[in-house]
């Protein structure tokens, strides 16, 4: 248990995986808030929108009619990110200048697909079974074997799963060999989500994004510093025996509020053994995976009784990269939400934040008792 008097003064938590600090102030819980509110979430959504381009059967942006689909869509978004097809670029030669040292460019190809949660506009992952959760992990499964390098460790072990949706992709397969998938969603507008049909995307990307560098260079230095042990599944062995940041664990994953957690309701899902990406998984561990995420959504929700925003996104190993590095990665899924005292009030990362190191109020401890109490059914399911 954190000493006591962690829940009344200042501190700092170290965070391992981004070898960073955060900033911990408890007793700024206490002060009264007068600044800006979020509306709670009062709409009540149909089971099919005609004016949605993501319902069964409905026409999209750009013209393409949706099939009449049952459980997870995949399409190539309308409006990408990143492209598969751009003019060619390299940057110039000349090592020495003051451009090339201080203007670092470097060109980026990728694909965005957006993945819908079901047929339904109106079911979340909250409102979703594990078992109708399970597509959707079983899609992201599908997606990220299609696009893994033939010389990827993982390749082997992809060959062997039997899944689910094998014209998933209806085709369009990879056209370049990619470094790194990002499988995100983003719920709610308080999030940027533009489009309320629950739904994830899938950002596939030439380079390693930073977050993701990050933490991969932070495993394999603390995997090199301690005899191969891995990072997470330390962690993991830690907060299990602990129980204080535990929010719900089941037989192969812990869902926790991390020690050096940033949000105040953050929460991540780790795997318990050592896990380096989707592929990894057997069937009854995806269902464990899609039990994990509906008790995170479901206790987000009835925390403050509403539709609680948040961005995830599952960290995993690379599609391409060298033996040591896909050995070195590890399963998990961060949970990032931004509301703080209720479904009016949300945290903003400003001012000292942006300018020195990120800061939180309530501690993780807290954050993790109050979504213990959350579990249990759908607060609006009894309405």
């Amino acid at each position: 248990m954190p000493d006591a008097i962690l829940d009344d003064i200042s501190h700092r938590r170290f965070n391992p995986l981004r070898g960073s600090w955060i900033l911990v102030s408890p007793h700024r819980t206490k002060r009264p808030w007068q600044g800006q509110q979020e509306g709670p979430s009062k709409t009540t959504l149909p089971d099919y929108d005609e004016s949605c381009y993501l319902c069964p059967g409905n026409k999209r942006a750009q013209g393409d009619t949706n099939p009449q689909y049952e459980h997870t869509f995949v399409f190539v978004n309308d409006y990408s990110a990143v492209k598969e097809q751009q003019a060619e670029y390299s940057p110039g030669s000349d090592t020495q200048s003051l451009e090339s040292r201080l203007l670092q460019v470097e060109p980026v190809k990728g694909k965005c697909f957006v993945l819908t949660f079901s047929r339904a506009h109106n079911l979340t992952l909250a409102d979703l079974t594990p078992a109708q959760i399970l597509p959707v992990i079983q899609a992201w499964t599908r997606i990220y074997m299609s696009h893994l390098s033939p010389q990827n460790l993982l390749t082997k072990v992809a060959e062997g799963l039997n899944l689910p949706f094998p014209d998933l992709l209806n085709g369009k397969y990879p056209s370049h060999q990619y470094k790194y998938m990002q499988i995100f969603e983003n719920k709610g507008q308080a999030m940027g989500c533009s489009n309320p049909h629950p739904h994830g995307q899938v950002w596939i990307t030439t380079g390693l994004p930073e977050e993701a560098a990050i933490e991969l260079q932070q495993m394999q230095k603390y995997r090199n510093d301690h005899g191969g042990s891995h990072m997470l599944e330390d962690y993991a062995a830690l907060e299990s025996r602990l129980q204080e940041r535990v929010v719900f664990e089941n037989a192969v994953f812990l869902v926790v509020c991390p020690w050096w957690a940033t949000w105040p309701f953050e929460v991540m899902i780790v795997s318990k053994k050592h896990s380096r990406a989707l592929v990894d998984f057997s069937d009854e561990e995806r269902l464990s995976l899609a039990e994990a995420m509906a008790e995170v959504t479901r206790r987000y929700d009835n925390l403050f009784e509403t539709q609680f925003p948040y961005s995830m996104g599952l960290h995993q190993a690379p599609l391409e990269g060298k033996d040591a590095e896909i050995e070195a990665s590890y399963f998990h899924i961060h949970f990032y939400p931004p509301l703080l005292r209720s479904a009016s009030v949300r945290k903003f990362l400003v001012g000292y934040e942006m300018m020195a190191e990120p800061q939180r109020d309530i501690t993780p401890e807290q954050a993790a008792k109050r979504l213990r109490d959350c579990g249990g059914e759908l607060y609006r399911s009894k309405i």
